[in-house]
């Protein structure tokens, strides 16, 4: 019996999305008899690891991404890092030669790490972000992101190719396709389920730090002391699941995917932020939702804004957050299921055939 072929799938560890999405595309493989490698850092890789525990998995070098507390300064804080950066993608390169080369890899799939690439064997690069907004200075950060892009084997889209009915709008359509893209479709670890509607409001946070716990400190002010019923999972992954009160607010660090689908699909409005991640699970449980996005973050912003014009999901500033915006929620209509095909992995895993 030939060997299974063996696949690192390796997240940015940048928020909990690139690892969340990556959860479908590992069962997916391992449903396809292939073996899996899971490889990441920090929260991203625990993760990983509470959800696959019986896959082996390996520590990768860390780009130690944070947000300043005063979002306008994030675009320059992350031109500063940028020679730091660089320094990460030469010690991820040399990282994956070696675990290549010991663990006799046969394929890459990478979200967002510009440096989980091998020349040898076939190479993937996930992304929503085939343009890279970030101001004044996007058509630079795009070509930068590009660039990184031209040097896999494949680019997989999670979205779908319709340039009208999409989600990640510009985002993830160039105006002239000039990259190896497969549009995969809408990628979610979550499936829609009739169950009775026991929370009112969920808060559902997410991102790097600082902001996250200044999102959910300015939260538990706003509805302390609410009559509704209202959960909200903090996103914090640790070692062990904690649920406590905090006024009339139950709280819980993280959730592991089954927990996570119960909860959403229990809930009547979900407060989150616009993480593409984040969009694509609520899209396919088709849920009512109110979005803050991540203050300085060009691309949750960008995201929050074109849902709000298209009428699906209302959004405001984060300083300008408060619990009667929730009222908006009714006029809107929000997010519904794409009418699109299914993910066909076997088409795209076709990919780790041999270069």
């Amino acid at each position: 019996m030939p060997k299974k072929k063996t696949i690192l799938v390796a997240p940015l560890n940048w928020g909990l999305g690139h690892a969340t999405r990556c959860i479908p595309i590992i069962r997916a493989l391992l449903a396809h008899n292939f073996s899996v490698l899971v490889a990441s850092d920090g929260a991203a890789l625990l993760l990983l690891q509470k959800e696959f525990p019986n896959l082996e998995s390996v520590e990768l070098p860390s780009y130690n991404i944070t947000y300043p507390k005063k979002g306008r300064f994030f675009k320059w804080k992350m031109l500063l890092k940028f020679p730091r950066i660089q320094r990460t993608i030469a010690a991820e390169i040399k990282h994956i030669k070696k675990i290549v080369a010991e663990k006799e890899i046969d394929g890459i799939i990478s979200d967002n790490r510009f440096g989980v690439r091998n020349s040898t064997i076939p190479s993937v690069y996930i992304t929503h972000q085939l343009q890279v907004l970030t101001g004044s200075t996007s058509y630079f950060s795009s070509s930068i992101h590009q660039k990184i892009i031209a040097k896999f084997d494949a680019c997989w889209v999670p979205d779908v190719a319709d340039l009208v009915m999409n989600l990640s709008g510009e985002l993830g359509h160039l105006q002239k396709e000039s990259l190896p893209v497969t549009y995969m479709g809408v990628l979610s670890r979550m499936n829609k389920r009739e169950l009775p509607k026991t929370i009112d409001i969920l808060l559902l946070l997410s991102g790097p730090e600082p902001q996250r716990s200044i999102f959910e400190e300015q939260l538990k002010g706003i509805f302390k002391a609410s009559e509704k019923s209202i959960v909200m999972v903090r996103g914090v992954i640790e070692s062990s699941q904690k649920w406590e009160d905090f006024g009339t607010i139950k709280t819980v660090n993280f959730l592991q995917t089954d927990a996570l689908e119960e909860v959403v699909n229990q809930s009547e409005i979900i407060v989150a932020r616009p993480g593409y991640t984040t969009i694509m699970d609520l899209t396919v449980l088709e849920k009512k939702a109110f979005f803050v996005p991540t203050p300085g973050q060009y691309e949750q912003k960008y995201l929050a804004k074109r849902l709000k014009h298209l009428g699906i999901v209302p959004s405001c500033k984060q300083q300008h957050f408060k619990a009667e915006k929730l009222n908006q929620v009714l006029v809107y209509k929000g997010l519904k299921k794409l009418n699109h095909p299914p993910i066909n992995f076997t088409e795209l895993f076709t990919s780790f055939e041999g270069k």
